[in-house]
């Protein structure tokens, strides 16, 4: 019989934040499969190395990331290449009769790779998919920043919309969450000011981990910001 396909969040960083099942999952799988730019080490297998033991590994290596933008041709071409070959090398493992576990940071069907091998497996295979905890989760809570209450609208957006766009959506909304970070630091930061909200925002790196930075976005003095990092604008002003 055909295996079986589990998504595992594994969290934002902090191995202890692991949920009992993500740890059962991939403890128990046959093939455990990570996502990782080529030549880099993968985040994702670093949350949960000391659980892995014997399993046998399937990294799945992106051919490209940020070098070309997403918008260009040769930028799609290549990444639709990786899904399809990434989700034939994993259904391969499926038709063996192999559970497999692909592991996704944070939570696998919120911004992760995981949802490109899901859509093309789960109508084929028995599927299942375990929750994480994500990154803005770890990281308000982490900063002791409450982000929303009562009506408040939050919106979620990455930061690789156009600048204009940012700003209208951070006027819009009460409280925000600004993923895809990275090199479109400055950009967001012009938006935020043009909304008003500069001076409520909150950066954010490499959240719950040995390393994590958390300090306000207006006492930060460059906008060099790494692929693990996000800001939060809380929404809650008052204590009603």
């Amino acid at each position: 019989m055909p295996g079986r396909l589990i998504g595992v969040g594994v969290g934002p960083g902090d191995p202890e934040l692991l949920t009992l099942k993500a740890v059962k999952a991939i403890e128990t799988a046959d093939i455990v499969a990570y996502f990782a730019k080529a030549g880099n080490l993968s985040n994702a297998h670093a949350i949960v190395a000391d659980r892995l033991g014997h399993v046998a590994e399937l990294p799945l290596l992106y051919p490209v990331t940020t070098e070309i933008h997403r918008h260009d041709e040769r930028y799609k071409s290549a990444i639709l290449d990786f899904y399809e070959k990434s989700a034939a090398a994993v259904a391969a493992h499926l038709d063996a009769g192999r559970t497999v576990a692909v592991l996704s940071e944070g939570d696998p069907l919120f911004y992760g790779s995981y949802m490109h091998i899901h859509c093309r497996l789960a109508d084929r295979y028995q599927t299942e998919v375990i929750p994480g905890i994500t990154a803005m989760s770890g990281s308000w809570s982490a900063a002791g920043a409450p982000i929303a209450q009562g009506d408040d609208i939050l919106v979620v957006v990455p930061g690789t919309l156009d600048e204009a766009v940012l700003a209208v959506r951070f006027a819009e909304a009460d409280a925000a969450v600004v993923m895809k970070l990275g090199r479109n630091l400055a950009k967001v930061r012009r938006a935020l000011a043009a909304a008003g909200k500069l001076d409520r925002a909150i950066y954010v790196e490499r959240a719950t981990t040995a390393a994590a930075i958390t300090m306000r976005l207006a006492d930060k003095t460059d906008d060099v910001a790494p692929y693990f990092s996000l800001l939060l604008v809380p929404g809650w002003e008052t204590n009603s």
